[in-house]
Order: structure tokens, then sequence, then C-alpha cells
């Protein structure tokens, strides 16, 4: 008996995208959100991401892999003026910061650490979402690949399109990431042709929808 195969779909639990209650692993790549302002959006495709001078963790960039926390900045803010970017962050190395006046909690990155990262219900003063959140020292190691929300559709489709101008992953120039699954390509990936409609596809990709089966 044959049996024609013409697309797919799966579900898997992937260090990128780690639930926001899980611990992360040092030295990996992790999808993260930033919330910020129209404007603040604008320039942070442009240019990148600045370190901001201080916080609760020290200087630093202030993200989350819930997007729900960012959701809930700029704190002065109205939903108006609120955008929320897709990220992709190469942690480094990870310190854990779980209490009030942890011994590292501003010194992490004098320790050697890349990342600071706060669990999710963790008790600290400064965190009353309870929400987890990490502080990245080095603005170099994020990329901005996508913008998830903001107030209305024409500036969503124009960030959106910046991302896509300024982006090496989403302009299809990042060598170290397959262009068809976005994955890294460690080790090298399988590339085929769908036997329905002949489009190429890489065995990795999490769906693929056959247009010959929807036609």
């Amino acid at each position: 008996m044959s049996v024609d195969f013409f697309g797919w779909e799966v579900e898997y639990d992937e260090d990128r995208q780690l639930r926001a209650e899980q611990e992360p692993k040092s030295g990996r790549y992790y999808t993260m959100y930033h919330g910020t302002t129209i404007q603040s959006a604008r320039n942070i495709i442009q240019n990148g991401f600045k370190q901001s001078s201080g916080g609760m963790l020290g200087p630093g960039v202030y993200v989350s892999r819930n997007q729900k926390k960012a959701e809930r900045y700029p704190l002065n803010s109205t939903y108006v003026d609120r955008v929320v970017l897709k990220l992709r962050v190469d942690c480094g190395k990870i310190k854990k910061i779980d209490k009030d006046n942890h011994p590292m909690q501003k010194t992490w990155h004098s320790n050697g650490y890349d990342t600071a990262w706060v669990p999710p219900k963790c008790g600290m003063k400064a965190v009353p979402s309870g929400m987890e959140e990490d502080c990245v020292w080095d603005p170099k190691r994020i990329e901005v690949i996508d913008v998830m929300l903001a107030p209305n559709a024409t500036i969503l489709n124009e960030l959106k399109q910046s991302v896509e101008r300024k982006s090496p992953q989403a302009a299809g120039t990042n060598p170290q990431v397959c262009q068809l699954c976005k994955w890294k390509i460690v080790p090298a990936h399988s590339v085929q042709t769908c036997w329905g409609c002949g489009e190429t596809v890489c065995t990795l990709m999490t769906k693929h929808k056959c247009r010959y089966l929807h036609n």
C-alpha cells in the first residue's frame, strides 16, 4: 500500500520557545519580547537596542519570554502608544536572580554573566507582576525579528516592513539560520521538494500546507 504525504503540522517543545516558567540554559538562543513606544520601536529596529543606565538588575536591556509582560510596557504609556517587539536573544551565560538584595543583583555582569534572569513568582518586590524578566548586558546579543503588537494595522505593517528590511534573519541573509524552517543549521538540514505542489521544503519545518491539496 502506498501513501501520498503532501503536508504536515507538528508541535514540540524546543529551547527557543521555552515557556516563561521554565529555567533557561546558558549558551542558548531564546525568543523574547520587549514593550516600548512607537517611536522607540522605530529607533530600535533601525539602530538596535541601547543599554539602559540602570534598573533593578543594573544596566542592560530588559526583556521577557512572557509576551503578556511586555504588553504592559512602557508603564507610563497607554495602549495607543505601545508596541511589542519579538526578539531573538543570544543569552550567553545566565545568572538567576531570585530574591531581593541578591548578592549579584547588580553585579552579575562583572562576575562573568551575560544575562540576568528573574524567575516568575519569585517574590521580588521590584517585580509585583510576578512575571519572568531578563536583563541582557550587551544590546548586540539581541535581534528584532518581528512585531507582535501595535496600536493599529497601519503602524503594525510599517514596523513589520522595517524589520524585514533590517533583520538578517527576516531578510534571508543570516547564513547560520535555515531560511525555510528558521532553525540554526547545525547539522545541515535536508531540503526536499513537496511531492504534491513541488515547493521546496525543509524536513524540520513545523508546518507545510501543500497547495496541491488546497486547489
